[in-house]
């Protein structure tokens, strides 16, 4: 077994590592199960057939300790060395194989159902959510909102909260599945979203918005226009970059992209059934769904709704809108 063992984890090995150096695309999700699974079966194979073969060995131990004991004593011996305590201890302790399969379990279980149905934390990597999130944000995902999912396949068994315009949501990115996004809501199924001119309408509505001082972006060491957005239930900020233009350049083929209209103003979408249009707060500095398109229901994987650690400004910590 000790054997057996050793491959299985140096195949977990091989993954991490395959998936670290760029390799192969890795799938926490599936590595998680994977390792719940194999640790799983070896805590029940402990608790049935090890852990009692190695009580029966100490058990026996100890019986013929007792009978050596009784034989000497008959024999007129009367000091005896009875300290067999190291010796069960020994037959009674785990062995490395076990220690790092069995012995994780409670821990890999716990940690898969946290991440799984709970929450699941996120770093952000990049300033596409400027000024609502910043690069270095460690923030947490409620992965319940939108409805209980199970992991790995991603069926939803619950229907929860529907999506919102204005959520800040973490998806499945639509071109590359493995990878993990993050976007604020913009429009829902139905709606139909025109980002012209730099200014969103939902609808045929311009969403307002309220000019506010202008935001020092450090990764930039620039100051970019800021406004106050009333999108959802809560307002939220964003920034703008005059020195961009307003016109979308290079969008790629996606599924129902003739529900879209480009022109040197912008772009018109109509949001098909089970999609969501998706927009980062960084307007000019965001690859989002006037780019790649629409993201359906399937690749939704939470609503993010804290901060709870930036090691660069500890000020960050906090909700968010």
């Amino acid at each position: 077994m000790s054997y057996l063992t050793s491959l299985v984890l140096a195949a977990f090995v091989g993954y991490a590592g395959s998936w670290y150096l760029g390799l192969i695309e890795g799938n926490f999700a599936l590595l998680l199960f994977m390792a719940v699974v194999i640790s799983g079966l070896y805590w029940v194979a402990e608790r049935l057939y090890f852990w009692p073969r190695r009580e029966a060995a100490a058990l026996t131990l100890e019986a013929e300790a007792q009978t050596r004991r009784e034989e000497l004593t008959r024999l007129g011996i009367q000091k005896i060395d009875t300290d067999i305590a190291a010796a069960r201890d020994k037959l009674l302790m785990q062995p490395w194989w076990l220690d790092w399969t069995a012995g994780l379990f409670p821990v890999i279980l716990v940690v898969f159902v946290l991440r799984s149905f709970l929450f699941e934390p996120f770093k952000i990597p990049s300033g596409s959510m400027i000024p609502t999130l910043w690069v270095g944000d460690l923030i947490l995902v409620n992965k319940f909102h939108y409805g209980v999912r199970l992991p790995v396949v991603n069926i939803k068994m619950t229907e929860g909260t529907p999506v919102k315009r204005g959520d800040v949501m973490v998806f499945r990115y639509p071109p590359r599945p493995s990878v993990d996004y993050i976007k604020r809501v913009v429009g829902v199924p139905g709606d139909e979203v025109a980002y012209l001119n730099k200014q969103l309408s939902i609808n045929g509505q311009v969403v307002p918005r309220n000019a506010l001082p202008e935001f020092f972006d450090e990764s930039a060491m620039r100051y970019f226009k800021q406004y106050d957005e009333a999108l959802g239930e809560a307002p939220h900020m964003l920034i703008q970059d005059d020195d961009r233009p307003a016109f979308v350049s290079g969008a790629d083929p996606f599924p129902f992209r003739e529900n879209c209209r480009y022109s040197v103003e912008g772009v018109v979408c109509k949001v098909p059934p089970g999609h969501y249009f998706m927009m980062g707060d960084n307007r000019d500095n965001s690859l989002d769904s006037r780019y790649w398109g629409f993201v359906p229901d399937a690749n939704i994987v939470g609503r993010a709704f804290f901060v709870w650690m930036n090691f660069g400004n500890l000020k960050r910590i906090g909700g968010f809108h």
